[in-house]
């Protein structure tokens, strides 16, 4: 066995809960302990975890990103009703990634893991397309109120100076819902800048696409932000580069999307990007193979799966049932995030790790071995159909033939 890579500085790891969890500690295990010398700043985001530190633990990880630089994460909870009723919690503790978010400020990108034997369901996609989602405000850091009767809704701003701006939103007869929403100029300008900057690393075109034509104030915003950066700052680096800037509408741009052969950043609200980055994922094979990193202004990373924590699963394996469940994400999560703590701390051994154990994963199922539910999808003939535990050691051996 090689000597161990070292590292200077530590990855925050932030645990996670249920199927992933356990995966988590597989890979560690079984692809990186033996092989690197290990080290993190470990923050257990496992939902017993926040509800003992009231979420606390959330925020001093996403603290801890700030000051190490680089982060890796596991899939985690966000709980609904039913979620507090199983796990006995003090309160519905709200989305942690939505939380890291927040503090970072930063953009989510997320790309499909291509493998050429498994083929988008949409035929004409040939190239990646990654998903560039807001990572602020909207929905996500909304105040909600359940109308019980007749009431008037207002949207009120009391100014500094003491003026105040005062609209109805409606005028309830009965019961209903309402919400408000609110995003930052600051934040905004932030993503746009991020997604500008990621255009032009990695050489593809930059769709934006909200709803101005609807949402006249909320969404334009946006709309101008992205226009005036691009015009003022980006728009002779982008023609040097041989790459354009678009803006559509949100509708417009799915129909455009799915007739497109892929190959570009299509930059999306939080809400908007929340979706389609799970339908982009989906539709080019399963949402088990797609990336996903938090890029903040800063320079900030937080890499993750882009999916849930496999609660099925979870339940099979309490039973004592064998699964089969992809880890690919979560690998590319840490290889993510071990790439980047070599990239800023010039370690050439670390980031070469990672993009064999990357190019390890790819190999592994092209050649035939596979969890079940890459099985249905793939066009290798002779498949073998491995289970969790069983993929992993698949990986290794063809990443000790690297090494």
């Amino acid at each position: 066995m090689v000597d161990k890579i070292k590292m200077n500085l530590p990855i925050v790891e932030m645990d996670g809960d249920e199927m992933t969890r356990i995966i988590w500690k597989m890979i560690k295990d079984t692809l990186l302990e033996p092989y690197i010398d290990l080290k993190t700043e470990y923050y257990d985001l496992g939902l017993q975890k926040r509800d003992e530190t009231d979420d606390q633990i959330t925020v001093d990880a996403a603290n801890a990103i700030k000051k190490y630089g680089v982060g890796v994460k596991c899939a985690t909870i966000t709980p609904n009703a039913d979620r507090v009723k199983e796990y006995n919690l003090k309160n519905m503790w709200k989305s942690p990634n939505g939380t890291i978010r927040a503090i970072l400020d930063g953009t989510v990108f997320r790309t499909p893991i291509i493998v050429d034997s498994i083929k988008p369901y949409v035929k004409t996609w040939k190239k990646p397309i990654t998903v560039a989602r807001h990572a602020y405000g909207d929905i996500y850091k909304d105040v909600e109120c359940r109308i019980e009767g007749p009431a008037k809704v207002e949207l009120v701003a009391t100014y500094e100076n003491g003026e105040v701006s005062r609209q109805t939103i409606h005028e309830f007869k009965g019961p209903g819902v309402t919400l408000g929403m609110h995003n930052l100029d600051k934040s905004i300008e932030s993503f746009a800048r991020a997604c500008f900057n990621y255009s032009l690393d990695i050489k593809q075109d930059l769709w934006f696409a909200s709803k101005d034509t609807i949402s006249k104030t909320y969404d334009h915003r946006f709309k101008d932000i992205f226009q005036e950066i691009y015009d003022s700052e980006y728009k002779e680096k982008f023609e040097a580069a041989g790459i354009s800037y678009f803006y559509t509408l949100i509708d417009d741009a799915i129909a455009r999307v799915v007739k497109s052969e892929g190959g570009m950043v299509w930059a999306c609200k939080n809400y908007d990007g929340d979706v389609m980055s799970d339908l982009v994922a989906t539709a080019f094979g399963s949402l088990a193979m797609m990336t996903s990193v938090l890029v903040s202004p800063e320079g900030y990373y937080e890499f993750e799966a882009a999916h849930g924590t496999v609660q099925r699963h979870y339940y099979k394996h309490l039973e004592g049932e064998t699964t089969s469940t992809n880890s690919m994400a979560t690998i590319f999560a840490w290889t993510g995030a071990l790439r980047k703590r070599g990239e800023l701390d010039n370690i050439s051994e670390l980031v070469e790790f990672a993009n064999k154990l990357e190019a390890s994963c790819i190999r592994t199922i092209e050649e035939g071995v596979m969890t079940k539910d890459l099985a249905s999808i793939s066009e290798v003939q002779d498949k073998k159909i491995v289970n969790t535990e069983e993929f992993l050691t698949e990986v290794k051996k063809r990443l000790d033939e690297t090494l």
